[in-house]
Order: C-alpha cells, then structure tokens, then sequence
C-alpha cells in the first residue's frame, strides 16, 4: 500500500515522500522530481534511541512518563526551562510549548540559524515572503549568494539548468566551479557588494526606475548612502574587481534574475544589514512581484498560519541561554551541547542543572549528560502535517507503521496535560485546524492558504507599502591577521544528525601537512581536528561543518544586531601545530 508523506528535515527542500513496501520513495510529480536527499536515501541506517534511560539505566516508558511528572511536580515552574529545536518542521512539534507555556515554564527565542537576515528581509518589506522555488524555475538568471544547493538544496539543480549562473561564496563550490562568474569574495565582504552593486547599477542608469518610484521613492537617499562605501580600498579589503561588478551588472541587467541566499552571509553582527542591502540591490532591479523574479531566503514556514497552542511565556535567547539558573531543563530535538555557540560556557553552564531532560530521535553531546532520556517517534511512525520555507505547500505526515518504542510529541504534551490538567484538544482537532489553513489545487495538492506564488505584486508590507532601503550601515571588517572561520552546511550530516564531519579544511599554501592533528583557536577556546586539504577554499579561511565536534568552542555567544541570531563567522582564528 502507498502511503503519502513528507521530509520532517530542516533543509529547503522539503521533499514529498511516498512510502511503499517499507522503503521511501520520492514522488515523481512537483520540486522533488523523483529523488530524494542524501540524508532521506539513508535514513533508515542511523540508529535511533529506542529506550528510555535514567541515570544511565533503562527503564520502560510507563517508569519514564512517572520520573518526568516528578521531576516537574518537585521543580518551581520559574525554574523550569523548555530548550526546543525547530529542526523538525511538523506542526505539531508546537503542542510541547503549549504544556510548558501553560505550566508557567520559560521557553526560549531567537534563533541558531537565519533570525538575523530575516530581521533585515523584515526591516525592508515589512514582511518575509518567500520566493518559491517555482519562480526560480522560470528566472533566466540566478545568482546565488553564499548558497550551496549540493550540499543543502539538491532540488533546486535541475531548475538551474540552461541559466545564466553567478556564484558570490569565498570557496569554489561545485555550482561555483561551471558557474558563468564566481567572485570568491573575502568572508564579510557581502554588504560592502551589495551596497556597490546598487552603486554603480544607478550609475549605469540601469536601475528600474518605473518600479522604484510606485514602490521604493527613497532610492536616491539609498544611492547617496552607497556613497559612503570607499571604492578602491573597499574592492581591495573584500577582494573584489570593478570588473567583476561589471561583470555582474551586464548578465542581470534587463533579465529575469532570482537571488537565492544561504544563511552564511548573514552569520555575523550586521547580518539583518546583509540582507537588506542585497534585497536593495534587487529592488534597484525591480525584482520583486514580477513573475521569474525575487530574493530567495529562508521564507516564514508559518506564514499565513495561526497556531492552536498556547506560548506565551517568558523567554530567553537561545544563543546563549544560561542553563544554571534552571533547576530542570526539557530539551527537545536539539543538542546544545554541540550546536550552541560557545560549546565550553553550555557544558559549564548545563553543568549545574539537577534534572536535564533529553527528548529526541538521536543519541548525541546532550542526550549523553542527560539524566532522563526520551525517545521520540519518527515522522514515520506519528501524524504530523508541515509547511516550508521554500515553497507554499501544506504536506500531510500520515502515519506509515506502528512501533513499540519511542512516544510522539502529542502523546507525550497529552500525558503531561492530563496529570497537570491542563486542557488540551484531540490529536485530529489540531490536524484539522492546521489543514483550515490551506486550500486545495487542481494537482489534488495543498497549499497555504492566501500565500502567493509571486508575492509583492502590489507593493511591500510596510506602512507605506514601499521598500525602507537601509539609512545607515557600519561596515564592520576585522583585518587582523588571524584566519575567518566559516561554518557551513556538511555534505553528510544535517548539523548534528547523521554522520558528522571530523576535520578541519585548510587551503595547502598554509604549510600544514594532510592528516596532521592541529589545534585551532578563537577567544572562545579551541578544538583538535585532522587537517584536510581544500583547494577550493580562499587561504585566508579555515573551514569547519556545522556539527564538527568542537566547532562550537571557537564560536562566541553574542547576538547579531537584530533578530537575536547566533553569529557563527563572527570568530577570527589561528591554527598551529
């Protein structure tokens, strides 16, 4: 029997899956074309916790259930703390917080990933309104901005075929290697371009003028900004050529042109003016509302979509949450111990907890210092419905099999519900009042209710309803001599699901051999890898996956400006022997 379901994942893609004879199969019809991620081919070969643990002892679920409602009945509710993950884009993933907001528990805000160029994307439109990855098939230039679609958007290269191709990255990807320009830009140089690109587009006279004025009138204000961008000296720090700009201008100027935009640009203090600037490039284009056209980010998975459940609460950062000050932390589909910023300061921090509380698929750091470990089911194995970031579809996430381990979010918020009593509605209530939220197509699939597949048509989200180009900006280069650490996405895992990189990637003209052990450190603390060499990489780079262990202890804590995200590239480094 064929069962439709979908990728739980945190990637852009989202894929429809078909279940049938026990294995997964991509469906044929929509942006998943037939074929699945890596991490979905696989899945089933990662070992999953099936038992529960307390004090490094199995025990039975039932003995679980009991253990986590003392905990929570002997803990004061101001120190209990809920640590979730948005890895996981089931929207019931949500009914957690409804127990623990209702129980007067903190929860926590911000984000490990994107908040900041979504403060940035926000500032400008009023809004943050994805261009799906349907429009990006019918541009006739992409420029993709710090985005990897080998490694984190696989589905999206079969759209880019027969385009025009422009790579801005500081390391030769595999898109970049037969793109039609790479501009191996320096780490940080982002806003420094995009600001330039506007530049010398209004020079030119190659701005949309018609769009500019019913949608965007302070251009000329913008233009007068960019002035301040010093050109020779600026082009030389982020080692750009006025050709390559030139360059840039004549392959966009007059087409279809889609800016598709990874998180790594905006992995830093100004992160939110990243985003603002590059989106301002595009409007300077008249980019958006126009079929074929736009700025491609990490879209509002919940745009459009009210939530059942109740979370309002206090919160506190998840960049850098002091865990100290709980006496009881529920973690769940996260490992801070790895993924937060500043790895030594949360194992420190972690350390004074009484009761850490571990919920997820996944052994990793956190669920090994966990005191009682829950297993959580599947996307397989429970019903769940999802949205994206990258395109307007409402997924079903029926349930394909029954099992005898692990509990789902709902079963585990509805136990804690009813011995706290607190109200919580059936399982299919929530289903059905998510599903309100969509409509259905001629194709028999959904989509999100009221959402557009070119959004902007009628002007910005703002007040006014134009574009609020940036007034001021600081362009924040550190030019010591110490190496920029970049942090992206692995080929092989998912952060830190799956299997896990274990090297630094230096360019060979640093003088470290291949297969040495170095140490390499930040102001935060330091971690030991094998070198690998990378001759796709700029040598004034050091690059380390997302989910390396000990990546974390050369990253700092602090904020971005706006959207409180955590700001990985941030961190200078050294290597040595």
């Amino acid at each position: 029997m064929k069962i439709l379901t979908a990728c739980p994942l945190d990637c852009y893609d989202a894929c429809g899956i078909i279940y049938e004879d026990g294995k997964l199969k991509a469906l044929k019809s929509g942006h998943t074309q037939g074929f699945l991620c890596p991490h979905l081919n696989h899945y089933d070969k990662h070992k999953q916790i099936h038992m529960p643990t307390y004090k490094g002892k199995e025990i039975t679920l039932d003995e679980a259930l009991l253990k986590l409602k003392e905990i929570l009945s002997t803990t004061k509710k101001d120190e209990i703390l809920h640590y979730r993950g948005v890895g996981n884009f089931g929207l019931m993933q949500g009914v957690t917080d409804h127990f623990f907001a209702t129980f007067c528990a903190t929860l926590t805000e911000g984000s490990l990933c994107d908040s900041a160029g979504e403060a940035g994307i926000m500032m400008g439109r009023g809004s943050n309104k994805n261009m799906p990855l349907g429009e990006i098939a019918k541009s006739e230039v992409v420029l993709l901005w710090g985005r990897n679609p080998h490694a984190t958007s696989s589905h999206l290269l079969p759209l880019l075929k027969g385009k025009t191709i422009i790579v801005i990255d500081p390391v030769k990807t595999k898109i970049a290697q037969n793109a039609d320009l790479h501009i191996q830009i320096k780490p940080h140089g982002d806003l420094a371009l995009a600001m330039l690109l506007s530049r010398f587009l209004y020079i030119e006279n190659g701005q949309d003028e018609l769009f500019l004025n019913a949608y965007a009138s302070g251009f000329e204000e913008y233009y007068e900004l960019t002035q301040n961008v010093r050109i020779k000296a600026t082009l030389d720090t982020i080692d750009v050529t006025l050709g390559q700009i030139g360059k840039v201008l004549e392959l966009v100027k007059g087409k279809k042109v889609a800016i598709v935009c990874g998180v790594g640009i905006q992995k830093y203090s100004d992160g939110a003016d990243v985003l603002r600037a590059i989106d301002a490039f595009a409007v300077m284009l008249g980019l958006f509302g126009k079929e074929g056209c736009g700025v491609a980010y990490l879209g509002n998975s919940k745009e459009n979509i009210t939530s059942p459940f109740n979370t309002k609460a206090k919160r506190v950062s998840k960049v850098n949450t002091e865990f100290s000050n709980y006496k009881t932390v529920f973690i769940q589909g996260a490992n801070p111990l790895s993924q937060m910023p500043n790895s030594l300061r949360v194992k420190e921090s972690i350390s004074h907890v009484t009761n850490v509380v571990y919920f997820g698929l996944y052994e990793n750091e956190t669920s090994e210092i966990a005191d009682l470990v829950l297993p959580a089911k599947s996307f397989l194995h429970k019903n769940d419905i999802r949205t994206s970031y990258s395109h307007n579809a409402m997924m079903p996430m029926e349930k394909v099999a029954e099992v005898n381990h692990g509990i789902s979010e709902y079963d585990l918020s509805a136990y804690l519900c009813r011995v706290f009593e607190i109200n919580l509605e059936s399982e299919a209530f929530y289903l059905e009042h998510f599903k309100s939220f969509s409509v259905q197509k001629t194709d028999g699939t959904r989509h999100v209710q009221s959402r557009r597949e070119v959004p902007y048509k009628e002007g910005f989200d703002t007040d006014d309803g134009e574009f609020q180009f940036l007034e001021e900006f600081d362009v924040d280069f550190n030019m010591s001599e110490k190496l920029f650490l970049l942090t992206p996405k692995s080929f092989t895992s998912l952060n830190s699901q799956f299997n896990r990189q274990e090297s630094v990637y230096l360019h060979p003209s640093l003088g470290f051999d291949e297969d040495e052990i170095v140490t390499i450190s930040s102001a935060c603390g330091s971690a030991r890898l094998k070198v690998k060499y990378n001759y796709d990489l700029r040598n004034d780079c050091v690059l380390i996956y997302s989910g390396t262990k000990g990546v974390n202890n050369l990253t700092t804590s602090k904020h971005s400006h706006d959207g409180k995200c955590a700001i990985y590239q941030k961190n200078k480094v050294e290597v040595y022997r």
